[in-house]
């Protein structure tokens, strides 16, 4: 039962082969495999500065994005996007990194403050609003808090790189839910502890 006629999936990340598989691109990993899996070929379209498809999962018509741009610009591939396929903000479910949740972890909510995500922010900025979806994925802390932006750029260690597939397929899962039942029902699968 689709709850809308068409939704937005955008992973976040920073572009560029130097961040490729760092904790902060893993919302890009997930868009991938997303593409991959429903058969969606990512490409550069005029005028948006992201890779970007319109494609189906399962009954519902969408658009999955991997922006261009660094993630403290993130607004400026996501809101083009938004108003090129007339998506309000509700229509928009951003895929991103958290520190604040244990590696592995998945919390998706309807909307809130950024965080102290800087991609969030800047689309919250950007939209004046913060009404849209957010599913954020655990990367874990580093030992000493003033190493974040080191550590969240850096690549995930040998021990957490084999559940990596694992955890990227189960956020696949919940955006798919999200999309075709809801946010409720992907609250309700994929936010509890024991996930």
């Amino acid at each position: 039962m689709c709850y809308s006629s068409m939704k937005l999936i955008v992973g976040l990340g920073n572009p560029g082969i130097i961040y490729a598989g760092s904790r902060h691109n893993i919302g890009f990993e997930v868009i991938r495999h997303l593409a991959l899996a429903e058969k969606i070929a990512l490409k550069k379209e005029k005028g948006i500065k992201a890779l970007s498809a319109k494609g189906r999962i399962g009954s519902l018509d969408v658009v999955l994005a991997i922006p261009l741009t660094f993630m403290n610009l993130s607004a400026e591939a996501v809101k083009p996007l938004l108003k090129r396929y007339k998506f309000k903000a509700v229509d928009l479910l951003v895929v991103c990194d958290d520190l604040d949740l244990e590696f592995g972890r998945l919390k998706i909510r309807s909307q809130g403050s950024s965080a102290g995500h800087r991609g969030i922010r800047s689309i919250i900025d950007s939209l004046s609003s913060d009404q849209f979806s957010r599913l954020r994925i655990g990367i874990g802390r580093p030992k000493n808090d003033s190493d974040n932006r080191d550590f969240v750029l850096s690549r995930f260690n040998r021990r957490e790189k084999k559940d990596i597939p694992e955890i990227v397929d189960r956020t696949a899962q919940c955006c798919r839910i999200w999309a075709e039942e809801g946010i409720d029902k992907a609250m309700n699968i994929f936010n509890r502890k024991d996930k």
